[in-house]
């Protein structure tokens, strides 16, 4: 029997307002999955009743910073014991092999959550001394109070970890929340909100709405008593969000897409630049906003080095995620397997040459794509220029290292970077010059929830993780008395 999904709002599950529901597809057979609420905009409005009601006199405002803190070390606890399911959930979501979020995704979301729940007591104001006011000594502090009620709005690719990413954060600096995952991955951001409850969260603190973005997007945005959107996804929706929330004055965090360079210069470990490489590529079938799908390799190293990695792509297994030796599973949809096939096509017409894969001509039985591997590229093709949210990657070569900082930085993204070199002087000079907001030397994205993740230029703005991550959910307000 196909399991059949609810919103969770105030503590209970709940239908659509108007029992609509909508159908999940299993990318790996084009079958049905599981069905779920598909949401109304009375729906969203009861999320965001539920969860202003807990910050205005409910239990979670009486709460003091370590009782919040010890809620979320529960809760961390319960996703632990849980996280196999958690992990089967979201990768039969996007028809990804299981073993790679329980080998990464759940693993850095308990222990976000596990970092934030250590922040909970310990987001501190100050006193800051001035020269008094009209000839009388005064005394001023500030405090950090919570943002308000937060609209996270997340993405399909990894669902449960960057949820964990938003919520760890904004519970430790007590807020609530409405979370409306992506339609493609509801299930797990349901099954964290029952643990939230189980965990002694107060009912209304968490809440999830599930459906379309286009119905429940505007009234998460727009609605008076949501102080902040948190969002994951595309510039495109990025810059919509953006366009509602500025006349209404609400503070808004956007991780927005990437074009990552990965920069191998002619010093580096080839064999380990090689698997990095192929990690950075093709890692969650290359549905990763930090993807390094431009492969800036040093003329000098770039034969070798495109040989070894496109018979790393070549060897690639690809097919059904519960098949034992898969690989690599089905990308996440219909439509994103039509646009990967699109920019592949459109790689070999603007000359660029096919070292690996190439397009798939059959996705009636689910949407697999080949690993794909390009050469004799150069940066202002569409391959090099746009994210293509799969797997497929380009390489780049560069003669300097001064071509090489110029070539990465010529793009409209900013999210992430790799360089790859042994010369530690150069590692630290190239680092600072490149415009990411995260950069790994020897390691395709080295993410960890006390680092503070974010871009530049179109990959968003704000941060999570870490403490700036806690911060972004606060307000500092000053008092001062007069003595």
């Amino acid at each position: 029997m196909t399991q059949a999904y609810e919103h969770f709002i105030a503590g209970q599950a709940m239908p659509a307002s108007d029992g609509a529901t909508m159908t999940l597809p299993n990318p790996a057979t084009g079958d049905t999955l599981a069905t779920s609420a598909a949401g109304t905009a009375a729906d969203a409005e009861r999320a965001i009743e539920a969860a202003h009601a807990q910050l205005k006199g409910g239990e979670w405002s009486q709460m003091n910073g370590a009782s919040r803190g010890l809620c979320i070390h529960r809760l961390a606890d319960l996703v632990e014991r849980d996280a196999d399911q958690m992990a089967d959930m979201d990768a039969n979501a996007i028809g990804r092999p299981p073993a790679e979020p329980r080998m990464l995704d759940l693993p850095n979301a308990i222990a976000t959550l596990r970092h934030a729940a250590g922040w909970a007591d310990k987001i501190e104001g100050r006193t800051i001394p001035t020269a008094g006011y009209m000839g009388q000594p005064t005394l001023s502090y500030t405090e950090r109070l919570p943002v308000g009620v937060v609209a996270a709005i997340v993405p399909w690719n990894t669902p449960l970890m960057i949820t964990c990413w938003k919520l760890g954060a904004l519970l430790a600096a007590g807020c609530t929340v409405v979370i409306k995952p992506a339609e493609q991955t509801p299930m797990s951001a349901l099954h964290l909100a029952k643990l939230c409850q189980e965990a002694g969260i107060p009912d209304g603190v968490v809440n999830v709405v599930t459906g379309e973005g286009a119905t429940l997007g505007p009234v998460l945005c727009k609605h008076p008593k949501v102080t902040k959107i948190t969002f994951t996804g595309s510039p495109e929706t990025g810059a919509a969000i953006q366009s509602v929330a500025a006349p209404l004055f609400k503070h808004v965090a956007l991780e927005l897409g990437g074009k990552s360079p990965q920069i191998v210069f002619d010093d580096a470990d080839l064999e380990a630049a090689v698997g990095g490489c192929a990690m950075g590529l093709f890692f969650n079938q290359g549905q990763v906003c930090a993807a390094g799908t431009r492969l800036l390799v040093h003329e000098d190293i770039a034969a070798a080095f495109t040989d070894n990695l496109a018979e790393v792509a070549r060897s690639i297994q690809v097919g059904n995620p519960d098949q034992e030796g898969t690989q690599m599973g089905a990308v996440a949809s219909k439509g994103q397997y039509d646009k990967i096939n699109d920019y592949i096509r459109r790689g070999s017409d603007e000359g660029a040459k096919v070292l690996a894969g190439g397009p798939s001509e059959d996705g009636d039985s689910g949407w697999y794509v080949r690993p794909t591997l390009f050469a004799e590229a150069t940066n202002d093709m569409s391959i090099a220029r746009d994210e293509i949210f799969g797997p497929v990657g380009t390489v780049i070569t560069f003669r300097d290292e001064a071509e090489a900082i110029a070539i990465a930085n010529d793009t409209r993204y900013g999210l992430a970077a790799t360089v790859w070199t042994s010369n530690v002087a150069r590692a630290h000079r190239v680092a600072r010059q490149i415009e990411a907001g995260a950069v790994g030397v020897n390691a395709w994205a080295p993410i960890d929830p006390q680092l503070p993740w974010g871009g530049v230029k179109q990959s968003g703005i704000g941060r999570e993780c870490g403490l700036a991550g806690v911060l972004a959910y606060t307000e500092e307000k000053v008092t001062t008395v007069v003595l």
